[in-house]
Parts: C-alpha cells; sequence; structure tokens
C-alpha cells in the first residue's frame, strides 16, 4: 500500500508540536552548575601523606600515565643503640589526564589509601600538554573529595575497631579492678582504724 501524500511531514509537525509544549532540558553551563553524583569520577586527588612510595598504582596502571620519582633517606634510630632504617621520599608524584581513561584501578590497589576519587571536572586545558597535573594540583583536588558514605546500621562491625573497642574494654575493667582491691585494703588497714584509749591504772599509794 503506497504511503499517503503527505503523511510523512504531517507525522514530522506532530513531532515538533509536542517538543514544543515539553519543559526545555538545557542547562545554562557555567552559569548554572550541574548536580553530579557524589561519587563522580572526575579526577584523582593525592593525600600525600599516606603515599609511601610502593608504586603499586604505576605498575598497574594500564595507560602508564602515572609518573613517580622518590629518593632514598636514612633516618637515625629511635632509640640508643638501634638500627638507622631507611624510607623512600615522594619527590614527583604526577598524572596525564591525556592518557587516564578513568578506570580507578589505582584508587582500588594503593594499600593506603593515597588516591581519591574527586567530582572536580573543570580542568579543560588548550594544550594537550598541560592536562599532566602534578602533585601540587592533585593535592588540591583533595579538597573536593567527598566523605565517605556512612556505613549501615546492620552491617557488622570492621575488624579494626572490633578489636580496639574490646582492648579498651578490658583496660577499663582491669582499671577498675585494681581500684577496687585498692580501696578494700585501705578498709582493711588497722593503720587506719583509731584504737581506743586504755584507762589509767591507780599507782600504788593512790586512794
Amino acid at each position: 500500500m503506497a504511503p499517503i501524500p503527505g503523511s510523512g511531514l504531517a507525522k514530522g509537525l506532530a513531532v515538533t508540536l509536542r517538543t514544543m509544549t515539553r519543559k526545555t532540558v538545557t542547562e545554562q553551563y557555567p552559569d548554572v552548575q550541574p548536580e553530579l553524583p557524589p561519587r563522580t569520577r572526575g579526577v584523582i586527588g593525592l593525600f600525600e601523606e599516606n603515599c609511601t612510595v610502593c608504586m603499586l598504582c604505576a605498575r598497574e596502571c594500564p595507560d602508564w600515565c602515572i609518573y613517580i620519582d622518590s629518593h632514598k633517606e636514612t633516618v637515625p634510630p629511635a632509640a640508643p643503640g638501634g638500627r638507622e632504617r631507611s624510607r623512600n621520599v615522594l619527590d614527583r608524584f604526577a598524572i596525564d589526564f591525556s592518557l587516564c581513561m578513568y578506570c580507578g584501578i589505582c584508587i582500588e590497589v594503593c594499600p593506603f589509601d593515597a588516591l581519591f576519587w574527586s567530582p572536580e571536572f573543570e580542568y579543560a586545558e588548550t594544550d594537550i600538554h598541560e592536562l599532566t597535573h602534578e602533585r601540587d594540583k592533585l593535592r588540591e583536588w583533595m579538597w573536593t573529595v567527598p566523605s565517605p558514605p556512612a556505613l549501615d546500621p546492620a552491617a557488622e562491625e570492621p575488624k579494626e575497631l572490633a578489636a580496639a573497642r574490646k582492648t579498651a574494654e578490658k583496660l577499663a575493667a582491669t582499671q577498675a579492678a585494681q581500684a577496687a582491691e585498692a580501696a578494700e585494703a585501705n578498709q582493711a588497714d588497722p593503720a587506719d582504724q583509731a584504737t581506743p584509749a586504755e584507762p589509767n591504772e591507780p599507782q600504788a599509794g593512790e586512794s
């Protein structure tokens, strides 16, 4: 059956009329900032104090976009007669966001919680070479990292918190027992109790 002449035009006009009656969904960016989900994968922030230069994030990165430089320094012994130790000191931590594919593997494999997702996304540059951000910029993005979500009230208590709580309760019970024993000892000590004075016996020749 041949289509009715002008049916295509009628369908197009119907779509146009339906669209004209709907509310616009245009976002007036950058005048109006978008409401992003709290765990948006924007950029990667660096908490430098937690980094031990283990190089695990750089080795696991599939794009090889993480650059880390460090040096070793000698730490004096903590006590006299102890051994000197050496530790790694971070000199450079940079991420090339022109290569990064935002897979999050570096954040997942970091054993010391030094890398975090930040919802920050306004870091466009006119030169691709400027998309390699150093640790100073990565540290600034840490201030935009949202707080972790609250734990489920029905969830199991973390092992670290459970162990710390048990240790604190055991220490408090020991201190309470020691205080009770000290109080009982003070009550039973005869030196602390007043002894009654004996009456003076009459001397010879006294009536």
